[in-house]
């Protein structure tokens, strides 16, 4: 499976971990871990939610290089 989002990386920089964004979402930390392993993807509203709580655009979560137009086809 293609890593299509930096959660991981984007709590990294801001030397967070999974269990803080588990708390500050009040989602289960094993959801939290399957997002931030990219084995599930969030949905789009969970993205958004994981922004607003990082602090950064949706668009900074987003792997695009991952998921080229030569996919869709």
């Amino acid at each position: 499976m293609a890593k299509l989002n930096r959660i991981r990386v984007v709590l990294a920089e801001r030397d967070l971990n999974n269990k803080w964004l588990s708390d500050k979402l009040g989602k289960d930390p094993a959801t939290v871990s399957k997002w931030v392993t990219n084995t599930t993807q969030p949905s789009l509203e969970a993205l958004i939610a994981i922004a607003n709580a990082l602090e950064v655009p949706v668009q900074e979560l987003v792997r695009q290089d991952e998921f080229s137009q030569e996919k869709l086809s």
